[in-house]
């Protein structure tokens, strides 16, 4: 039998058994009577597996004797499940034929392995080479149906993830062989079950991306958005865990969505202690005619396996991410230091008003001025002119063409905000069109922050939005756009869309849009924003190499929200600003150090009025940037490690006082260690803390003179300086000798 060690596809003939090797990894697929099962997914195997867990021999119905085929397709591990012939767990995939009735059977019918990979249409998707990247494509029948599924597998060199996408084709030669999509899950796998637990991330406003973690008890558990948006709320990723799993031991099992609209992630613990594991668009409201010939691709998902707890599963999302789905220019750049004028002024603004923002800004070391909601129409409030992006003359009475020439003179570059998908109805543009707005016919639309959105599934309003923006942008020297989209959808209902595929079709939508832009202007870094982190997704990532994190911005209350979105999201993609204080949204002071630290650990920028500071604040905003163009290549381009947290991700952290957390660089001769004192305490000692990702022979030195081995701050740990106070904290940079 000969070993299968190396990163590859492979499959057995005899067996009729696909074999997915990833570096630590193995993703088992194999074929019992024409049905695709799931047999494993887990720690390396080096031969291909028996399929006893498949359970064959159990079923008369399988071989080949008169049966029980209800029992045999309630209990088999199907790869790819089809309701109502017998199996009653949670499906991927509902088929509705035009008499109403549902029911399905998928059989096994040929394949196809290759090198490389292809994208999905109109869809963001994962690249990779010929040289990195292998694809399966498993290709499903129902031939009563006329349905075809194909299964799209994909994997990475050097990444423990598998991709998974479905193509889905009405093959009928019925003359009416209309059928509806009802649900399509983008992947689906089963697991054993031992008592797993699940994390998740929830939230809502200004609190997004937090982590949960519990058991996972019988029936089913689930996530969703049905919002329009991937949402505050929820988010799209889930992680099945070993009761054991912590930072850098156990078993894990991540499931994520590159999809930005509505999602449903699923977990059935079933009569047999087995877990079914779904993740795809969500099914409530969806339902896709597909008539003779026409086919549907749902978005892809992606699958992770850690033998080595929840930190080798960050780093497989990260360099997936970073490596197969990120297509910016920006992407190996430092971003420029931007200070935007939101919280500074809100609507309160003029042209004269934003230039000694950036005269000061530019003394700073600033290299960019944004300019935020309020530039056009006649906005004075979040109550108008949403649509109308022509320029407020009032505020800005050169224009925004006159503001960025202006702004490049005194030596900093210019962004600006838009809102493309929405509309007032205090505008031109609502005035001539009412029926742009996405409404129900005969029913009023309910208003969300005094605006409606727009029926962006309509070619001629995508176009008249996207002249609107593009010309701006055309006629102005604008090197980065800030894309907000501020309200969930109600009240769905459109004149040329039908109901059940409203959603998706809007989802399409969006991603041409930003497909245009960043097609016209290739050099435009597009930072992606939705009420803060409302639609940070990998979808979107796609198409914008940063997304803004949160709109909360107080330091302490980011230390969570950037660590459970650090747990899927590398920092390169994380948007995060130094405000003011006492902070807008919690009214907590911290001090100007520890908010400095905190961006870092992102894309860094200011949110505030710099032109208040006193002449010593805007010297120790100087020396932060400073620091963040010494740093950010660490950061960006290090890999992130979470040494210490308050946030309970991980059992046994519940009642730790401070978070930490490392950068280290690939050649592992620079680490940072950032460490910040949630809440201080009466006589306590300094804090111990094991590092990682280290050299073990290597000695790294700090600027004061210590020096340490790697074997020494790894295993016995690095003591931090004794700091003082809520909020507290230091900065440690460790250069290898």
């Amino acid at each position: 039998m000969n070993r299968l060690d190396s990163f590859g596809i492979y499959f057995d003939e005899t067996s009729s058994t696909f074999l997915l090797q990833t570096e630590k990894a193995s993703y088992v697929m194999s074929v019992v009577n024409g049905y695709l099962g799931h047999v494993y997914f887990g720690k390396k195997l080096g031969y291909y597996p028996g399929k006893s867990v498949l359970r064959g021999s159990e079923y008369t119905y399988v071989s080949g004797k008169p049966g029980d085929k209800c029992t045999f397709m309630d209990g088999y591990p199907f790869e790819y499940s089809i309701s109502g012939t017998g199996d009653f767990r949670t499906p991927a995939l509902k088929i509705k034929n035009s008499d109403g009735f549902t029911g399905g059977e998928l059989k096994y019918k040929s394949h196809k392995i290759y090198d490389g990979k292809k994208g999905v249409q109109g869809l963001p998707a994962t690249f990779g080479s010929e040289k990195d990247t292998k694809s399966l494509e498993i290709l499903l029948t129902d031939d009563v149906l006329g349905l075809e599924v194909t299964l799209k597998y994909s994997i990475f060199e050097g990444i423990d993830a598998v991709v998974r996408s479905v193509h889905i084709e009405n093959k009928s030669d019925k003359e009416d062989g209309t059928f509806y999509i009802e649900k399509v899950m983008s992947s689906s796998f089963s697991l054993t079950c031992s008592n797993h637990e699940v994390i998740t991330l929830h939230g809502s406003w200004a609190r997004e991306r937090i982590p949960d973690r519990r058991k996972i008890g019988h029936g089913r558990t689930s996530i969703s958005s049905t919002r329009g948006i991937s949402s505050h709320q929820e988010h799209p990723f889930m992680a099945v865990v070993s009761p054991d799993a912590g930072e850098d031991s156990g078993d894990v099992y991540g499931v994520s969505f590159i999809y930005s609209g509505n999602f449903l992630g699923e977990i059935e613990r079933t009569q047999h202690d087995e877990l079914r594991i779904n993740m795809g668009i969500a099914d409530d409201n969806f339902s896709w005619e597909l008539k003779n010939g026409q086919s549907f691709d749902a978005p892809e998902a992606v699958l992770t396996y850690s033998g080595e707890g929840l930190g080798r599963m960050t780093h497989s999302f990260h360099r997936l991410f970073t490596d197969h789905l990120i297509r910016s220019p920006y992407l190996h750049k430092k971003r420029p230091v931007l200070i935007n004028n939101w919280e500074a002024t809100y609507f309160d603004f003029n042209e004269e008003r934003l230039l000694q923002i950036a005269r000061v800004a530019k003394e700073a070391g600033i290299e960019m001025l944004v300019m935020d909601d309020g530039w056009f129409g006649h906005r004075d409030s979040d109550n108008s002119s949403l649509g109308d992006w022509t320029v407020y003359r009032k505020k800005l009475p050169d224009g925004v063409d006159g503001l960025c020439r202006k702004i490049n003179e005194i030596g900093l570059e210019m962004g600006i905000w838009f809102e493309p998908e929405m509309i007032s109805p205090d505008s031109e543009l609502y005035r001539a069109h009412p029926d742009y707005a996405i409404a129900i016919p005969g029913r009023p639309a309910s208003e969300c922050r005094n605006q409606f959105v727009l029926d962006l599934t309509r070619k001629e309003v995508r176009d008249c939005v996207y002249e609107q923006v593009a010309e701006i942008l055309r006629s102005s020297n604008i090197r980065y756009v800030k894309w907000d989209m501020n309200r969930p959808l109600t009240d769905v209902g459109s004149l040329t869309t039908r109901g059940g595929e409203f959603h998706h079709r809007y989802m399409l939508a969006v991603y041409e849009l930003q497909e245009r832009l960043i097609t016209e202007f290739p050099d435009l870094l597009l930072e992606n924003c939705t009420s803060g982190g409302g639609r940070f997704d990998p979808g979107m990532l796609y198409y914008s190499p940063q997304f803004w994190c949160s709109d909360d911005t107080d330091a302490i209350e980011r230390l969570y929200i950037q660590e459970g979105t650090a747990l899927i999201y590398p920092p390169s993609t994380i948007g995060a600003h130094v405000s003011i204080c006492p902070n807008h949204i919690v009214g907590r002071t911290t001090s100007l150090s520890t908010r400095g630290y905190v961006a870092l650990a992102g894309t860094f920028g200011y949110e505030m009025d710099i032109t208040k500071f006193s002449e010593e604040e805007r010297a120790e905003i100087k020396k932060q940037v400073e620091m963040y163009h010494s740093l950010n290549p660490l950061v960006r381009e290090g890999t992130y490690y979470r040494i210490s947290s308050c946030s309970g991700l991980t059992k046994g952290n519940e009642k730790n006082k401070s978070f930490a957390w490392m950068n280290v660089s690939s050649d592992k001769k620079e680490a940072l260690l950032t460490h910040v004192q949630e809440r201080g305490g009466a006589n306590e000692r300094s804090v111990v803390l094991k590092l990682k990702g280290l050299s073990e022979d290597a000695v790294y030195k700090l600027s004061d003179g210590r020096s340490f081995t790697g074997d020494e701050l790894m295993k016995i740990g690095f003591v931090t300086d004794k700091i003082y106070g809520d909020g507290a904290s230091k900065l440690y940079h460790f250069i290898a000798e």
